[in-house]
């Protein structure tokens, strides 16, 4: 196998932990708020501090990624969410009332930021590691990954929390990341010259101009990246896409439980089916983008993927508040949530192509608007879902989805191309 391959499955591990550890709240809300005497509110409190300190560490997180390497920054990334981590249940051991409800969010605040940056140097490191021809099908498996992580969660949760209540099930979660974070530290290295284990063919397959150590970002850089059309526009793009991601991946286990009656190890059952639909279409939309941008050039072999999805992930949205039956909308938000994240290797892929060297610091900037969705939807679908409106939360995720299709119409990942 070659190196650059092994160092993918360390950044697919971090990227599926993380969805384990951001998951693992709203999986656990229906145990936490009557135990801890929160509101439904209170939980999209919780889910808006994590989102708002993820968004915000995106962009420094990929600058100073960018400076200090992948093998450092992934290093202290595991350690500080293996802090936050630990830190949710433990807090009501000690603390109650506005206290303990300070506590959480420090700790779900904390979880955002130490995640931050691992997806804008996930994209630093494969535009370092992996040769152009291999990078949306990169994307699109490290997003399989993730998913997994996320389809993971629920059943998992819902077990563990069977035998071991909602705070030993947490505290579970805090070993694997433990067990990553060191070995990465062992074997990470920041370039593919600088690895041992690297030979001169995989260098020549990846392309030696890609394989420099970083550059540090100056201001000049940084500007140029923030003003750039294409940047802006898949940024915005991004967070329409993400208000749907965000409403699926962090709300639709609740929507089962609370509007169609799944309890027990079905709701685990029903909760993971999403991810799963989220899992398949991330992987297949890399090797779409990359094959028909190799087919037909990387402007609309990028944007047809989208262009096609996601108005279709808007409509399913629609069908999955219309239907009666319980497993059919299980089956609809799987559908849904495939269609969505079928977006995601073109997404990244087309960052990459527009910012070369500048991948961290630009993917960082698409990630802020794509998780400041995190931070939008957060307070509004908690009050909505609370007060039992599910139906127009659904509906707003529809619009967001026209929207973000509508922004690759002008979006042009390969600007130089004629």
């Amino acid at each position: 196998m070659r190196v650059r391959w092994q160092i993918f499955g360390f950044l697919s591990a971090f990227a599926m932990l993380s969805y384990v550890q951001r998951t693992s709240l709203g999986v656990a809300a229906e145990n936490i708020m009557p135990e801890l005497h929160l509101s439904q509110v209170q939980i999209g409190w919780l889910n808006a501090a994590f989102a708002t300190c993820y968004a915000l560490a995106q962009l420094p997180g990929g600058i100073l990624g960018q400076r200090y390497g992948a093998r450092l920054t992934f290093t202290v990334v595991g350690l500080v969410g293996l802090i936050a981590t630990i830190a949710t249940p433990l807090a009501p051991v000690l603390l109650t009332g506005t206290a303990l409800f300070v506590a959480l969010l420090a700790a779900q605040g904390l979880l955002g930021a130490s995640q931050g940056p691992v997806f804008p140097m996930v994209a630093a490191v494969f535009e370092t590691w992996f040769p152009q021809r291999q990078w949306a099908i990169a994307q699109g498996l490290n997003t399989l990954c993730m998913n997994i992580g996320g389809a993971m969660t629920p059943l998992l949760i819902v077990v563990m929390t069977g035998y071991f209540g909602w705070q030993g099930a947490l505290l579970w979660i805090a070993l694997p990341a433990a067990l990553l974070t060191g070995t990465w530290a062992w074997y990470g290295r920041n370039t593919p010259r600088a690895h041992p284990r690297v030979t001169a063919a995989e260098l020549a397959e990846i392309d030696t101009d890609e394989t420099a150590e970083p550059q540090p970002m100056t201001r000049a850089r940084i500007r140029g990246v923030i003003g750039d059309r294409d940047v802006r526009l898949l940024t915005f793009s991004y967070f329409c896409m993400n208000y749907v991601f965000y409403l699926l991946g962090t709300w639709s286990f609740l929507y089962l439980v609370q509007q169609r009656s799944f309890t027990g190890l079905q709701s685990g059952f029903a909760g993971t089916m999403p991810w799963v639909g989220a899992g398949i279409g991330a992987g297949l939309g890399g090797y779409l983008a990359d094959g028909m941008a190799q087919r037909i050039g990387f402007r609309w072999g990028y944007r047809l993927v989208p262009l096609c999805s996601l108005p279709c992930a808007g409509l399913l949205l629609l069908a999955t508040i219309s239907v009666a039956s319980p497993y059919v909308a299980v089956l609809a938000l799987m559908a849904t949530f495939f269609a969505i994240e079928l977006n995601e290797g073109a997404y990244w892929a087309a960052a990459m192509r527009v910012a070369r060297a500048d991948t961290g610091a630009a993917t960082g900037v698409m990630n802020t608007g794509g998780n400041l969705a995190g931070m939008v939807s957060a307070p509004i679908v908690g009050a909505l879902s609370g007060a039992g409106h599910w139906n127009a939360t659904f509906v707003i995720g529809t619009v967001f989805a026209l929207v973000a299709a509508a922004c690759w119409l002008v979006i042009d990942p390969d600007p130089k191309a004629g």
